[in-house]
C-alpha cells in the first residue's frame, strides 16, 4: 500500500494492528509513525518495529494518510482539538473505542473530513481478531478497500450501518472474555475428572478454536454442527439438555444485553 499510517497511541491494541500489518506486509516500517504518551512507550515501539516515533500528536496526523486513534475514549475531543489542524486534507480518521461516534469526530473539526468508527478486539493480538466498522459519507470505495486491508491483516472485518456499532461489543468486543470463562469451565470439568490442568487448557482450547473454525469454513448452521456431536440417547445430548436445563443460552443472551446497555451509556 503505497499510504501512510500513523498511530496516535499505541497500546496493546495499537500494537497488535501495527504488528498484523507489518506481518502480512500491507504496509512497509517506513509508512507507519506513531505518537506515545512516554518517551519510554516510543522507543519500545520504534526499536522493535522499526518505524517512526514521536511524543507530538501534530506531526502524526500531518504524516498519516489514515490516522488510527489508539486512545482512551474520555481522551478523544482533546486530541481531536490538539491535532484538527494538521490533519492531512484527505486523510481517513480511524477511532478504535467504544462509544465514540462518527459525529463526536466530525463536530470536532471545521470542515468535512473522512471517519471510520471501529470495534477490534483483542484475539488481533494473535492474528484472529474480529473488527466491525462504519463510515461516513466522505469515504470513497478506494478508501474501504484500504481501511478493510489493512484490518484485515490481523483478523476478519465486518461493514456494518452505525446504528448497530453499540451492538458489537457484546458479540465481539467483550465476548472473548465470556469464551474464556467457558475455557476456564471446561478445564475445571477435565481437572475434576483427572485430567492435568495444564493438559485441561489446551484441550479446551483446542475443542473451542476447532469449534469456531468449523462455523467459519463450512458455513453450516452451528445447530446443524451441533446436531453431528449428538448421537441419540448418547453422552453429548445428555450434555446439551443439562446446558439447556441450567439456561446457558439466556444467561449469554443477559450477558450480552447488560454489555450493550453499558456500551450505549458511553455513547450519550
Amino acid at each position: 500500500m503505497n499510504k501512510k499510517i500513523g498511530f496516535i497511541g499505541c497500546g496493546k491494541m495499537g500494537e497488535a494492528m501495527l504488528d498484523g500489518m507489518l506481518h502480512a506486509e500491507v504496509i512497509s516500517p517506513e509508512g507507519i509513525m506513531v505518537s506515545t504518551a512516554s518517551a519510554e512507550t516510543k522507543t519500545k515501539i520504534t526499536t522493535k518495529y522499526n518505524v517512526k516515533g514521536t511524543l507530538d500528536n501534530k506531526e502524526v496526523a500531518g504524516f498519516a494518510d489514515f490516522l488510527f486513534l489508539g486512545i482512551q475514549p474520555a481522551m478523544h475531543k482533546q486530541v481531536l482539538e490538539e491535532v484538527k489542524n494538521h490533519v492531512k486534507e484527505d486523510a481517513v480518521i480511524i477511532t478504535m473505542a467504544a462509544g465514540i461516534t462518527v459525529s463526536l469526530v466530525e463536530n470536532s473539526f471545521e470542515k468535512r473530513v473522512k471517519v471510520v468508527r471501529t470495534m477490534p478486539n483483542t484475539p488481533s493480538l494473535v492474528g484472529e481478531g474480529m473488527t466491525a466498522m462504519c463510515i461516513n459519507d466522505e469515504i470513497t470505495e478506494a478508501d474501504i478497500e484500504n481501511v478493510t486491508a489493512l484490518l484485515d491483516s490481523f483478523g476478519k472485518t465486518e461493514i456494518l450501518h452505525e446504528d448497530l456499532m453499540d451492538a458489537v461489543p457484546a458479540i465481539s468486543g467483550s465476548s472473548p472474555a465470556y469464551v474464556y470463562m467457558f475455557i476456564e469451565a471446561l478445564a475445571d470439568g477435565g481437572v475434576r475428572d483427572g485430567i492435568p490442568r495444564k493438559q485441561a487448557y489446551r484441550m479446551a482450547a483446542q475443542a473451542v478454536m476447532g469449534a469456531a473454525k468449523m462455523v467459519l469454513e463450512t458455513e453450516r448452521h452451528p445447530a446443524a454442527l451441533k446436531d453431528d456431536v449428538c448421537t441419540p440417547g448418547g453422552s453429548t445430548i445428555s450434555a446439551v439438555a443439562a446446558l439447556e436445563e441450567n439456561q446457558l443460552r439466556s444467561s449469554i443472551l443477559q450477558a450480552m444485553k447488560a454489555c450493550t446497555d453499558k456500551t450505549k451509556g458511553f455513547s450519550k
